[in-house]
């Protein structure tokens, strides 16, 4: 399994590139390759199978991401948390009003570096951090029981607004 994210990684390596270039590189590239689509998959998708089929949602991108990194012997973790809302945007980011995810990688000597893949750009002030872990599963935004018949979807609309005072 860690040969297949090697292997996709890889070409974004070379040989005495930095860290942080080659790490921007990948994020282009999953972005480029991969389809954002929501629905097409879930938290129990394997990994495999989301790198096979090219599309999924910020979750999947930055598993991927991820396991690209740590395959060829990177520190990286999966940061969750918000996008800001940006009222009227002509391309608004993939991923807003509702909770985001994307990955840090670390880069001796800057130290960790946020990317988000989801919409290939360095993670910015436009970006809430709530929690950074080893996977989805560290960080989970929502945990719980649901007690009783019948089926449940837990669904959230996310808007995050800065307020100037």
């Amino acid at each position: 399994m860690k040969d297949a994210f090697a292997d996709y990684a890889r070409d974004c390596f070379a040989p005495a590139r930095p860290i942080l270039t080659a790490a921007e590189a990948l994020m282009v590239k999953l972005h480029r390759e991969f389809a954002y689509s929501p629905g097409e998959t879930t938290i129990a998708t394997p990994l495999l199978d989301v790198l096979a089929r090219r599309r999924g949602v910020c979750q999947d991108f930055a598993h991927v991401m991820i396991a690209c990194l740590r395959a060829l012997g990177l520190a990286a973790r999966y940061v969750s948390g918000y996008l800001k809302t940006t009222r009227g945007a002509a391309s608004p980011a993939r991923g807003a009003d509702a909770s985001h995810a994307w990955i840090g990688v670390y880069c001796p000597p800057l130290g960790w570096v946020d990317l988000d893949p989801t919409n290939a750009l360095r993670v910015t002030t436009g970006h809430v951090t709530l929690a950074w872990g080893r996977d989805f599963g560290d960080v989970s935004p929502l945990r719980g029981v649901v007690v009783g018949g019948g089926e449940h979807e837990v669904s959230a609309k996310v808007e995050t607004i800065e307020q100037i005072t």
